[in-house]
């Protein structure tokens, strides 16, 4: 009999544990190394989301093993006053990746990181509003929870005051359109602004965006959105927030997806792939938004801020992107992938759409090529067979997480 079916274990998690979302995958992982995970039978799962879209060097890298622990003996963490050098170490090779955004706080999770952006935002411009994506995700803390549309709004209460949300672009969907039937980004752009100036009460502190929309689908913002988008919002004084928890750090072929565009956001948050799996964010920014807001008594005091074990991580996560050269490997071996989709998506009607850039690709699974309908019932059965021959990988699927 399987391991897996440890009838103690899986009562004692019905007990004792609180649900945070869908279901638990039926399978008890005892380890992980590399690009895998290993069950209680010792079965290999191929890891196809790098745990929760982190572990940008695969389980239990040495060289993060050995930091860890050469980390620990010396100081992991520190009160919020005091400063060590994997913390400015980290800063200064941030910065050195990203010409323009010289200043950085560094922090534990994704929301935080967020939370610490938006909160800048609005004491710098002295406005409150915040504009996101209809399909975003920043996180389930406060404004970051209320500038995220994709799921989770129903049933806690009021969002935060003055947050407003348009259409994140579509190809697949394209809500406008040209004369050959693909995305008119431009005409969508200026339709979605024109509400937004109508819904505004003059307030709008900044906008936050995702350059591909993980849990909304995978949606890619097309090239030359992000240029007209920060436009947008520097004729509104807003700042631009970019938010790449997933895109940062080589998975889509640059070592930032902004790079592409050649557009720098205001700010940028970082986090999930910066710790390679361990719980390390930041947030960047230029020294003269970093200059105003500390001139306005900018507070952002957290438990594990400036702490010295996930900066330690950090650095040497950028160390070994650097050495196995592993954002040009993203671009190479994402090309690969797509190509592989992409002759699935010939051979089978219900793979509608081929998406994304580098190693952060996606499927939709669709009923039929003429209504491209979506087929929730059939990816979710695709979802649970690939898990059975050893692929996990995730399927969204948010409205029946609360959306």
């Amino acid at each position: 009999m399987s391991r897996n079916l440890d009838n103690a274990f899986w009562s004692a998690a019905r007990k004792h544990l609180i649900r945070y979302g869908g279901a638990f995958e039926p399978a008890i992982i005892e380890r992980a190394e590399g690009s895998f995970v290993y069950d209680a039978d010792d079965r290999p799962i191929l890891d196809f989301t790098s745990g929760q879209m982190s572990a940008l060097l695969g389980h239990a890298h040495p060289r993060i093993v050995a930091t860890v622990r050469r980390q620990v003996e010396t100081v992991a963490h520190l009160f919020s006053g005091m400063l060590s050098r994997p913390v400015v170490e980290l800063a200064e090779r941030l910065a050195a990746l990203a010409p323009g955004l010289d200043r950085a706080l560094l922090l534990s999770t994704g929301a935080e990181s967020n939370e610490a952006a938006i909160r800048m935002a609005k004491l710098v411009t002295g406005k409150h509003e915040i504009v996101a994506f209809s399909k975003s995700w920043h996180g389930m803390t406060g404004v970051a929870a209320s500038a995220t549309y994709s799921a989770g709004r129903k049933g806690y209460g009021p969002a935060a005051v003055g947050s407003i949300a348009i259409p994140a672009p579509n190809s697949f969907r394209p809500r406008f359109k040209k004369a050959d039937g693909s995305l008119d980004w431009a005409a969508e752009l200026d339709d979605a602004f024109a509400l937004v100036d109508s819904q505004s009460t003059g307030s709008l502190a900044a906008f936050i965006a995702e350059p591909i929309l993980s849990s909304g689908g995978m949606l890619e913002l097309p090239p030359g959105y992000l240029a007209a988008l920060k436009q947008k919002c520097h004729e509104r004084g807003m700042l631009l927030i970019l938010d790449e928890a997933q895109t940062g750090v080589g998975r889509t072929g640059d070592m930032f997806a902004f790079q592409r565009d050649g557009v720098t956001p205001d700010i940028l948050t970082l986090s999930k792939t910066i710790g390679a799996g361990l719980p390390l964010a930041a947030v960047m920014t230029s020294a003269e938004i970093e200059e105003t807001a500390h001139e306005r008594g900018f507070l952002f005091y957290t438990t594990h801020v400036s702490d010295p074990l996930p900066a330690a991580v950090g650095v040497t996560v950028l160390d070994v992107v650097e050495e196995e050269r592993l954002v040009e490997r993203a671009r190479h071996l994402g090309k690969r992938l797509f190509d592989g989709l992409s002759e699935l998506k010939q051979r089978y009607e219900c793979v509608g759409d081929v998406r994304g850039r580098g190693l952060m690709l996606g499927v939709e699974i669709i009923k039929n090529g003429e209504s491209r309908e979506p087929d929730h019932e059939l990816g979710a059965k695709i979802a649970a067979e690939a898990f059975r021959r050893g692929l996990s990988m995730n399927i969204v699927k948010l409205p029946g997480m609360g959306g």
